[in-house]
């Protein structure tokens, strides 16, 4: 015979100073690591979304990034020639691209921070079809223009629209604002590929990297064996999200793993305040537990019955977390990420999925701190308790 379960919601009601207490813990170490895992999905998110799923990367062999990389325009025109690569009136959808890293004062701090400025083709808009001018104009090729991503334009001191910026040796005008669609794009600057080298004192047809838009999704394993197989070439070939993608995971897993190890320490605390919570319930209900033993409830039904209301504690615990911690979603911060040394504007992602992940958390909890006060319960001698009333 199980105990109503409107007993247990009954005594939580009645001991609402101690079960609150309980339910503040849980909810301050769930909101805790909500918070840490959607920084984390912010910023894989911010770089997955840079990359199209038609669009391909080409870089060097054996290069571990862009900025290490080297192609030269002989086997750029040879990548503009590969079959699957886009066209648009004749042109090939292909931008050789120069990306270099400049320190600039962060408006928030002052502080210099690593941006990456991206020498890019005439054609990247028709590349990156996700990258749209929101004021101002396009660079002209062959000046020291600048665009900039709406996140640098409000990151980055001195960045206003028509000001002037030093760097690299050469002075330059911001002529546009660009939107990236929230990816990383949005915290970078854009001028054309060869200026940036001229201004770097690098040879004008050496660049990083070769990005390129695909005649389809389906077309990258064509466009990859061609490339690869190609004598005239040594280079790698990736579908450009699959890219950003592996950019994205150091920091991902620095913050993932950070973000665990911080909940743990805090759950631990947790479950104690869930134990002495339980336990103090059960020492203040003795008589009433000998009494429902006494009429017929066995001591399994008594234990479920006490985990049923750690569980409880813990739910509302978990729910008061994900609340609090709600506010924060879509909030945008930066960080260095680890693989290109540049700083990254992302926000905050909550989703479904860490909820869930918080509620689940919060229930681990509230088992572990409701179990071994359960277990006691169901196993105090009826006859003493009964004799105390």
């Amino acid at each position: 015979m199980a105990i109503p379960i409107a007993y247990n919601i009954r005594s939580v009601k009645a001991r609402w100073v101690s079960a609150i207490v309980a339910v503040l813990g849980i909810a301050g170490t769930v909101g805790v690591f909500v918070a840490m895992l959607a920084l984390a999905h912010g910023f894989k998110a911010t770089l997955v979304s840079s990359g199209a799923v038609d669009n391909a990367i080409v870089r060097r062999a054996g290069a571990t990034g862009e900025i290490d990389g080297a192609v030269n325009l002989d086997q750029v025109r040879v990548i503009e020639d590969a079959p699957g690569v886009a066209h648009y009136g004749g042109q090939p959808l292909v931008s050789p691209e120069v990306v270099v890293l400049a320190a600039f004062p962060l408006k928030s701090t002052g502080t210099d921070a690593n941006v990456q400025v991206r020498g890019v083709s005439p054609v990247v808009l028709k590349v990156r079809t996700n990258v749209k001018m929101i004021e101002g104009r396009f660079f002209q090729p062959g000046l020291t223009e600048l665009i900039i991503g709406k996140y640098a334009a409000q990151s980055y001191a001195g960045f206003g629209l028509g000001n002037t910026v030093k760097f690299g040796g050469g002075t330059w005008k911001v002529v546009g604002v660009f939107d990236a669609g929230g990816s990383a794009f949005d915290s970078e600057i854009w001028c054309d590929g060869a200026v940036l080298n001229q201004t770097y004192n690098r040879p004008v047809n050496l660049f990083q990297s070769v990005t390129l838009k695909m005649t389809s999704a389906d077309a990258f394993q064509g466009l990859k064996d061609s490339l690869t197989s190609d004598p005239r070439l040594t280079v790698q070939v990736d579908r450009e999200r699959d890219f950003y993608d592996r950019e994205s995971q150091a920091l991902t897993t620095i913050i993932t793993v950070l973000g665990f190890l911080v909940a743990g320490v805090m759950g631990v605390g947790a479950v104690f305040g869930a134990l002495n919570t339980m336990y103090s319930m059960i020492s203040e209900r003795s008589r009433e537990i000998a009494t429902m033993r006494a009429i017929g409830f066995g001591s399994g039904s008594v234990t479920l019955s006490f985990i049923f209301e750690a569980l409880f504690i813990a739910f509302l615990g978990g729910i008061v977390g994900c609340l609090l911690v709600l506010p924060v979603n879509g909030v945008t911060t930066g960080a260095l990420n680890w693989q290109t040394f540049s700083h990254v504007a992302f926000a905050f992602s909550i989703t479904p999925a860490l909820i869930v992940g918080g509620l689940i958390f919060a229930l681990l909890m509230g088992l572990v701190g409701g179990v071994p006060p359960a277990v006691r319960a169901a196993t105090r001698p009826v006859a003493g308790a009964l004799r105390e009333m």
